[in-house]
């Protein structure tokens, strides 16, 4: 029988050795905690902490605790907005990126649920 690695190994091995892979992750967490994706997003951005910034320095960092730390990147985590923003400028740094925001102009979705379509 073949041997396999855990998924979450596999992903923290990849962002230690592939900073463009982190880069892209962080912006995948960003996208997708903008988009409502609050489980996918915290995910993420923990898979990042673990790889990289660890709990412990993201602790020194930001003024928060360890524990509390791990409790709002958990999956059902719910961190408030200020602490979610210095956590990912934490993780940002880290990384050695600076995220900018690009806004895009949708027209409105129609009564039917249909997804915004973004002005041409």
């Amino acid at each position: 029988m073949a041997l396999t690695r855990d998924y979450k190994e596999t992903v923290v091995a990849r962002i230690q050795r592939d900073r463009k892979f982190a880069r892209a992750l962080y912006a995948e967490a960003v996208g997708a905690l903008l988009a409502g994706e609050t489980t996918e997003g915290l995910s993420m951005l923990r898979d990042l902490v673990h790889a990289g910034i660890t709990f412990k320095e993201l602790a020194r960092q930001t003024g928060l605790g360890e524990k509390t730390l791990h409790r709002m990147l958990n999956r059902n985590g719910n961190p408030t907005a200020r602490n979610l923003g210095v956590i990912m400028r934490s993780i940002a740094e880290d990384l050695r990126v600076k995220p900018r925001v690009e806004v895009t102009v949708c027209r409105r979705a129609g009564s039917l649920g249909r997804l915004a379509q973004p002005l041409p």
